[in-house]
């Protein structure tokens, strides 16, 4: 929409004015100013290639001005401001037009790329996004819910800019951690029926541990006991189960994945070994120390690493490593990571391992998604899955909702620690910055009712005598809704689902004012047609922003919420 508008405008203009080159055009940077007096859009490109031009950045500028390509029917002026600003400012027809345009593109429906918001920019780019695989040894976490919002929305605005995405959870069912939660469920299930048996050091504690002991049947946990073999039987059956309850509270929260891939199967697969022998056959390992290292310095890593230890084990990366070619086997350009920060440490030697392997240095992206905080009272709330006391994500649910809870953990960028205020998420008003987008929608629903029992329902093209937006309030809230797309394709781009809950409480807020200001229902039939179209646009802009976030878009709210905004 404008974003191509203005990106083929540049394009042309460096052409005309004698500096194009595609380097030039992908340093394009557009954003919305803060003061709407500079207009509706503005870029520093010239400010970013004058000096590669060798000319100054107001001549810079004031050559790409006039060499721009004007359209009066989505620009009204075109100017150059400060050290080489240039801004654009919207033509009345092109927010006159703009509610039936997103009428037109409907409702979101980001699989297909179809809706407003929706566009074609990456031409069915796969990409795969690897999100929340949390060790299957307990419940998911808040942590686990912050990564399973972002990697959701991810997805989300992935295939809404024409990627072809898919959501992959990662069971790190192999190691340690899984027989030490073997050996911590057989304590728990010796204890149920009266065994004597220590309690292993560093067990992992709490009462689902508890739980997992209930479930098993008696007679064939009494019979692992006693067995030489007992310690696998209740690992296999504890991954099990836990297995079953992350997938329900994960599909119950709206996170979907299009395939759950265990370590284990890359180990039975026989692709560990095949990783091995093929970064053997490039010349990337070498012995010493009775350990098997791959030459990660060569491809920027500060140290190699090893991947086979003395005793013949693979460490972490070598399963890693596996696990992201069999990725690229399946077809992904493009693989986005999420994990914890206490994994930041593993982002250059996987880099360089992959690279090691032939595979491109932009295949593996990871983002980091920073600790949540849980505060309640004003005071933080302990979790630690080995001692048994943590929130889980069904906890969360149960607590202030699935939309509530995505909300908030898309409300910050992943890399910076989140406070989660949980006194603030159980408000049922507009203190509540989930409550007061949701109630925007519901309002609008609302006055579409009314509207309607009174023969009024807003058609998608202006019929004969319908005014233009005309009122401040009325160019203000299209000039918002304008920037809609623009900020779909940010947030992907940038991989900041944090852009769309700003943007949507920044479009609520617009139409608050716009509806205490603009009476939308009167005896004007033609102006209530205006006003009606305009609203339904918003509602459609605030179901399209919110579908993208998982977060679902109500018709109706609780009084509480209604009398609070």
């Amino acid at each position: 929409m404008v974003w191509s508008a203005l990106t083929d405008g540049f394009a042309e203009a460096l052409k005309r004015a004698g500096l194009w080159s595609e380097g030039r055009l992908a340093r394009l940077e557009l954003a919305i100013p803060r003061e709407p007096a500079h207009g509706d859009w503005t870029t520093n490109l010239a400010l970013l290639i004058a000096r590669d031009a060798g000319r100054p950045p107001r001549a810079v500028a004031d050559a790409l001005v006039a060499a721009f390509p004007r359209d009066p029917e989505m620009f009204s002026g075109i100017d150059v401001a400060g050290p080489g600003f240039i801004n654009f400012r919207y033509a009345q027809a092109f927010l006159d037009r703009l509610p039936s345009r997103i009428l037109a593109d409907g409702p979101l429906e980001a699989a297909a790329r179809r809706g407003f918001g929706c566009f074609d920019h990456a031409h069915g780019l796969r990409v795969q996004v690897e999100y929340v695989s949390a060790n299957p040894t307990g419940p998911l976490n808040v942590v686990n819910a912050r990564a399973a919002a972002v990697g959701a929305a991810l997805v989300r605005l992935l295939n809404a800019t024409g990627h072809s995405a898919d959501g992959e959870f990662y069971v790190n069912d192999a190691g340690t951690q899984m027989d030490l939660l073997g050996q911590s469920v057989a304590a728990r299930f010796a204890e149920r029926v009266g065994i004597p048996r220590a309690f292993p050091e560093n067990g992992y504690q709490g009462e689902y541990l508890h739980d997992l002991a209930r479930e098993l049947s008696e007679r064939e946990g009494r019979a692992a006991l006693a067995g030489d073999n007992g310690e696998a039987w209740f690992r296999n059956q504890s991954l099990e189960r836990i297995l079953d309850w992350q997938r329900g509270d994960l599909a119950e929260y709206g996170a979907e994945f299009a395939r759950w891939v265990r370590e284990s199967e890359l180990h039975a697969r026989g692709d560990v070994d095949a990783t091995l022998e093929a970064l053997r056959a490039r010349g990337m390992l070498y012995e010493a120390e009775g350990a098997t290292w791959v030459r990660t310095t060569q491809l920027g890593d500060d140290k190699d690493r090893v991947v086979v230890r003395s005793s013949g084990l693979p460490t972490y990366l070598l399963p890693d490593v596996a696990y992201h070619h069999d990725k690229r086997a399946r077809g992904f350009r493009h693989s986005i990571d999420l994990w914890g920060p206490d994994h930041h440490g593993r982002i250059l030697p996987l880099k360089a391992a992959l690279q090691a392997l032939g595979l491109e240095p932009d295949f593996l992206e990871v983002l980091i998604v920073q600790q949540v905080n849980l505060l309640s009272g004003g005071q933080p709330v302990k979790m630690s899955k080995r001692a048994g006391e943590f929130i889980t994500l069904r906890d969360l649910m149960e607590d202030i909702g699935a939309d509530c809870a995505k909300f908030f953990f898309l409300m910050r960028s992943t890399n910076a620690h989140l406070d989660f205020d949980l006194d603030l998420a159980r408000r049922q008003n507009d203190e509540n910055p989930a409550y007061y987008v949701q109630y925007a929608h519901a309002r609008i629903a609302s006055i579409l009712r009314f509207a309607a029992e009174r023969g009024l329902a807003p058609a998608q093209f202006a019929g004969p005598g319908e005014p233009g937006l005309a009122a401040p309030a009325e160019q203000t809230l299209a000039r918002k809704l304008a920037a809609f797309p623009e900020v779909v394709r940010g947030s992907a781009l940038a991989r900041e689902p944090h852009r769309l809950p700003a943007y949507l409480q920044e479009t609520a807020a617009v139409f608050h004012r716009f509806y205490h200001e603009c009476r939308v229902v009167s005896e004007d039939r033609a102006l209530s047609l205006a006003r009606l179209r305009l609203a339904e646009a918003t509602r459609l802009v605030l179901h399209n922003g919110l579908a993208l976030m998982g977060v679902t878009a109500p018709e109706r709210m609780e009084r509480e919420a209604e009398a609070a905004t």
